[in-house]
């Protein structure tokens, strides 16, 4: 029988789990194949009337294999009919591999593959129990790098407040990523393999301050990119997708300020929301996606522990769903708050998808890694405002909760 791809899809759409459901509901023989943007192999199930019979990942086989992609939140799949001429070495039924799989990833028994992982550290400021964040990005695209450096752990490779033009991509190892405080500095996140440092500011050869200090938190490998290259590029695309590239990474460094704010105990939301009327409510089922024209947009998260301040937008900036990304800023999981004087433009999202599948592989993944970053940043900055809530500190105005709640 000569081989078919039948299925073929997203694992954010169907995860491993619904895969083998519907192949053995079918019961069908072939091959699954599943491919991470953060593994450099893909993972292999071969099944045999609808239940798995062997697996390959990395290292793993058998079993171990199998159990090790349920932890592949993000990649690709596809499936093909056709002969499996390999030994059964799997044993167990297929719903006993699922539930055992959600389980085991559930306890945290299952690596989780994807661009966010927690690195435990000691003690905050306040004395409490923390954990940093670590971003990993897409596999590198050497096409771009043009050179490499080496760090030593412990060394600085960006200072905070220092003009910079270099842009790196983290060949092998991880950085810091520090703001400095009057109350010490404060490590918001870390990054590991493919994620980048620097923004895009520093292939545009712009006067580039840098806003956040990078440190080696262990022996680091960057790979240089060629900033003429990227500059190249960012020139040929549309003004309207420049716009949304520059907006992305003027939120990146808003809301990493903002998280510093929250972890000095400094919620200024009450200012910053005053006299605003609320445009789209959190958990809003907006798929559109706006452009300010004139005045200002507020995003604001609302949290069990209090609303929390997350970026300014100004002339040129987006809001709405970006139909690539996943910023933690979207209609459901943000509120956007208007200027007396805001006139938003509805953007044409469909054709920014289009030219966002054109770019270079380094360019989506650099886009890719400043959206994770925001998200994860977010995320961070919740949990500061989390550490208000418990300290007894005041929360948001009971008129701003109202005037959210009417909406």
């Amino acid at each position: 029988m000569k081989s078919k791809t039948v299925l073929a899809g997203n694992l954010n759409f169907l995860n491993l789990a619904d895969l083998l459901q519907l192949l053995g509901t079918n019961g069908v023989t072939g091959i699954l194949r599943v491919t991470s943007p953060y593994a450099n192999e893909q993972g292999l199930i071969h099944i045999v009337n609808g239940n798995p019979a062997n697996a390959s990942c990395g290292s793993l086989a058998g079993i171990d294999a199998v159990y090790a992609l349920f932890g592949w939140t993000e990649g690709e799949f596809d499936f093909t009919r056709d002969r499996v001429d390999i030994a059964k070495v799997i044993q167990k039924s297929r719903m006993e591999i699922i539930l055992d799989g959600l389980r085991m990833l559930d306890d945290g028994l299952i690596e989780k593959l994807g661009p966010t992982s927690f690195d435990k550290i000691s003690l905050d400021s306040s004395g409490a129990s923390t954990s940093v964040p670590i971003i990993r990005g897409p596999l590198v695209d050497y096409m771009y790098v043009v050179d490499e450096e080496e760090f030593i752990e412990g060394q600085q490779i960006v200072q905070e407040g220092k003009h910079g033009g270099w842009i790196w991509v983290i060949l092998e190892g991880t950085v810091d990523i520090i703001k400095e405080t009057p109350q010490g500095p404060l490590t918001i996140l870390k990054l590991t393999d493919g994620s980048f440092i620097g923004s895009i500011a520093s292939f545009l050869m712009q006067s580039n301050a840098r806003s956040a200090s990078v440190r080696a938190a262990s022996n680091v490998q960057l790979g240089v990119l060629d900033s003429q290259r990227l500059a190249k590029e960012f020139a040929r695309i549309s003004s309207e997708f420049r716009g949304f590239v520059l907006s992305l990474n003027k939120r990146l460094t808003q809301v990493t300020e903002w998280a510093t704010e929250l972890w000095q105990k400094n919620n200024a939301l009450d200012a910053f929301i005053k006299g605003r009327t609320p445009l789209i409510q959190q958990g809003e089922n907006e798929d559109k996606m706006f452009t300010v024209s004139r005045g200002e947009a507020f995003i604001v998260r609302k949290t069990d522990d209090g609303y929390v301040p997350l970026a300014t937008l100004y002339e040129g900036d987006f809001f709405g769903r970006v139909p690539f990304l996943d910023m933690g800023h979207e209609p459901y999981s943000a509120s956007v708050f208007a200027s007396e004087n805001l006139k938003a433009t509805l953007m044409e999202s469909d054709k920014l998808e289009d030219e966002h599948e054109r770019l270079s592989a380094t360019f989506k993944n650099f886009i890719k890694n400043t959206a994770t970053c925001i998200s994860v940043t977010t995320r961070v900055a919740c949990e500061f405002q989390k550490r208000i809530s418990q300290a007894g500190q005041k929360k948001s105005p009971d008129n701003v909760s109202a005037s959210i709640n009417r909406k």
